[in-house]
């Protein structure tokens, strides 16, 4: 994504640079209008790269800042599979979580299910199990599956988690989809669901929690993350993450 990015500004001002120079003597308005719309483009791409770079060199494994493992680790802490169980990662993407979540529970099995493919076509399963192999991990399947009508019968699963993934999904009722999530979960099952429960995203994640309540689930809270947990409040805000928070409980 940073070299799409930057890709897009090198181009936009390669052709600001041309217009620049190009004799438009019968079109001096079109050439300045076109001028003005690609130094538009190559400031915005420009700015996007750096927000991109700033994320990657934040989130990466390799970076300084390593918010992703401290959230993957953070995230499985909540994760708990009694002995001989099963759990679920919804939209598991490279497997991370998926795996991080089965070394904390070797006697268990985790399922990590995704749609891979498109704008995540750097994800795979391929991926995954490579990955599980390179941590040494042998209580793991990953199956290709959709978020929104997941393959499986109501409460297959003791546990079921997911980690910045709803968020992603184009949807006008994304507490439906946590509904989906939840409707595989055993009674007496846990959840650990990592996301963005900002009000733009979610509606009112209030009333969602008291519905599930309502419904009985024995615990329901929300934990802020943006509070210097995973990240401070000014991360949170530039890193457009406000509203981060794990959605957990038993059912």
């Amino acid at each position: 994504m940073v070299l799409l990015a930057l890709s897009g500004s090198v181009a936009c001002l390669i052709i600001f640079c041309i217009f620049n120079v190009l004799e438009m003597p019968t079109a001096s308005t079109l050439k300045i209008v076109l001028k003005i719309i690609f130094l538009i483009l190559t400031i915005a791409l420009a700015l996007v790269t750096l927000w991109l770079w700033l994320l990657h060199r934040a989130f990466s494994y390799n970076g300084t800042r390593q918010m992703s493992k401290q959230i993957i680790e953070g995230v499985s802490a909540y994760v708990t599979i009694p002995e001989h169980g099963k759990g679920l990662d919804v939209g598991c993407g490279s497997g991370a979580l998926t795996i991080a979540v089965a070394k904390r529970n070797p006697k268990t099995l985790m399922v990590g299910i995704d749609r891979w493919g498109g704008e995540y076509a750097s994800y795979s399963r391929a991926l995954c199990e490579k990955n599980a192999a390179a941590e040494g991990v042998g209580n793991t399947i990953f199956i290709k599956g959709n978020a929104l009508k997941l393959d499986f019968d109501d409460g297959t699963f003791d546990t079921v988690c997911s980690n910045y993934v709803y968020h992603n999904i184009p949807s006008r009722n994304r507490q439906a989809i946590l509904l989906e999530t939840l409707r595989v979960l055993k009674k007496g099952g846990t959840f650990a669901i990592h996301d963005i429960f900002a009000r733009a995203l979610y509606g009112d994640m209030n009333a969602f929690m008291q519905k599930l309540k309502d419904m009985g689930y024995e615990r329901v809270e929300m934990i802020d993350t943006t509070n210097g947990m995973f990240m401070t409040p000014w991360e949170a805000t530039w890193m457009l993450c406000r509203g981060s928070a794990i959605l957990t409980g038993k059912k």
